[in-house]
């Protein structure tokens, strides 16, 4: 039961939608805001131990919360320390990548910069092995790429120290996503290099973006909704069949990118869903292809 977690500053059906950049989510049962590694480690065994469903909330990007909520325990991770030895960088998994950039970039340390612009924690980056195009624009970066070792809460709830191989990373996709394991800290190896260059690459980065993608400051949104299509891109196969710009309730199919479901204000997880639906079913009828979600889903629908 949920009144059986004696846990400091524990909150009740809070509303999740304000803590998830496509501002779409209903109550959580209980939600517990953790700012230490430490702190995250008494939650997660506290649910464990009383086998209460539980959810590691990040910056709350490429995620979509239901409109009924969570029915356990959502954990918001601010866990946010971080250090610098040589060239070597550690950083809790509630740190952002936003944060990290800035730290590194001031000691001229590189690797960060390129993924500049995507709203993801430490930990979140971890999950989905975060990844964007390299400066040449035809090759990609993955995290994977800089991680060298991270601290882990494994299922039996120790914490253990692992290297990078540990997590299996794939496109979109690492160990993470078949066995509960909560990452503590990650070390990343980075490089020397001018701070200068390391800032112009980040806004290089940034500007490739706005020219391309809607500001989720401004549209509401999860990131990209689809797996990507080698070759074909899921985005060119909505605006292929005719729904870029398309709209289902608060939910729209942005006009500047088709694999963009932005919320223009009002928007539920009922109508995300919909309109999901509603382009699968159009591209595979029109091209044949198989459009597959990329982002998680949380809580009741």
């Amino acid at each position: 039961m949920i009144t059986q977690l004696a846990l400091p500053q524990i909150q009740h059906n809070v509303v999740l939608a304000p803590f998830t950049t496509y501002k779409i989510g209903g109550p959580a049962d209980a939600f517990v805001t953790v700012t230490s590694k430490d702190e995250l480690v008494t939650a997660v065994r506290s649910a464990r131990e009383h086998d209460i469903p539980y959810f590691l909330l990040g910056t709350g990007a490429n995620i979509l919360i239901g409109d009924q909520g969570f029915r356990g325990l959502v954990i918001h991770n601010r866990a946010q320390h971080v250090s610098i030895a040589g060239t070597s960088l550690t950083a809790e998994s509630g740190a952002t990548i936003a944060e990290l950039i800035a730290v590194s970039a001031e000691k001229g340390l590189s690797g960060f910069e390129h993924f500049a612009g995507i709203p993801s924690s430490v930990g979140g980056a971890i999950w989905q092995n975060l990844h964007f195009l390299a400066p040449d624009r035809i090759e990609t970066l993955f995290i994977e790429g800089i991680v060298e070792s991270a601290e882990i809460l494994d299922i039996r709830g120790d914490r253990r120290i692992v290297v990078r191989e540990f997590f299996e990373f794939g496109y979109d996709d690492s160990r993470l996503h078949h066995e509960e394991i909560i990452v503590l800290d990650v070390t990343f190896a980075l490089s020397e290099k001018p701070t200068e260059e390391i800032m112009a690459q980040a806004r290089a980065n940034l500007e490739w973006r706005a020219r391309r993608q809607p500001p989720v400051k401004e549209f509401p949104s999860c990131g990209s909704v689809f797996k990507k299509i080698e070759g074909v891109g899921a985005g060119r196969l909505i605006d292929q069949v005719g729904l870029k710009g398309y709209q289902l309730g608060g939910i729209q199919i942005s006009p500047k990118h088709a694999n963009f479901l932005v919320n223009l204000g009002g928007g539920t997880a009922r109508d995300v869903m919909e309109l999901v639906r509603d382009a699968q079913q159009e591209v595979r009828r029109q091209t044949g292809y198989e459009l597959e979600m990329e982002i998680g889903l949380v809580g009741e629908f």
